[in-house]
């Protein structure tokens, strides 16, 4: 007997200010609040694989925190960095340890990562990234993390995004530290 394994999912998560902004005007995400109730570890448990647009893998992919970080956050890093990465690029092509480049077909790419064994996949961004996987139709599930702060100007998460995307609220989760995580999926 054979038992259905059904698709992977790509989930957007992402920290946004209450504006809208996934970053301050010169790239700062200082008001992003590591809450510990969030259990984030959790989350990055249900995935095994992290995609990065190459400006994001830049900055993130092979981030070492501060040693002066908590436990939880540290931890949090060692499973980032254990997953396999896929990163979006025009320019660079050569794949190294468990980082994959990708320069074309992106949605034939997906589909097809979408369709192995394994976890969810995390869409991690940046933004070009995101609008491109949104308008390729390829973002299953969004799980926002709303942070209590207005920046009034910066990187906003969505932008040139080509046509309505109907979502329908799956779960909300309110935290101690003001920040709310909204979690939809596409409703179709």
């Amino acid at each position: 007997m054979v038992l259905y394994q059904r698709p992977r999912k790509i989930i957007l998560d992402l920290a946004v200010t209450l504006d809208g902004f996934i970053e301050g005007p010169k790239g700062e995400v200082d008001w992003c609040i590591m809450d510990p109730d969030m259990n984030f570890n959790n989350f990055l448990n249900e995935i095994d694989t992290i995609l990065y647009g190459r400006k994001s893998y830049d900055l993130w992919g092979q981030y070492i925190p501060d040693t002066e970080v908590s436990d939880t956050e540290k931890e949090a890093w060692e499973l980032i960095h254990s997953k396999k990465k896929y990163v979006f690029s025009r320019a660079q092509n050569k794949s190294e340890n468990n980082v994959l480049f990708i320069n074309e077909d992106i949605k034939e790419e997906i589909i097809k990562l979408k369709n192995e064994p394994g976890k969810d996949i995390w869409l991690y961004g940046g933004a070009s990234l995101i609008t491109t996987f949104i308008n390729l139709k390829l973002v299953d599930e969004f799980r926002l993390s709303v942070h209590p702060v207005v920046l009034g100007e910066g990187k906003p998460l969505f932008t040139d995004i080509k046509q309505r995307v109907n979502l329908k609220l799956a779960e909300t989760k309110k935290f101690s530290s003001g920040v709310v995580q909204l979690c939809y999926q596409l409703d179709e």
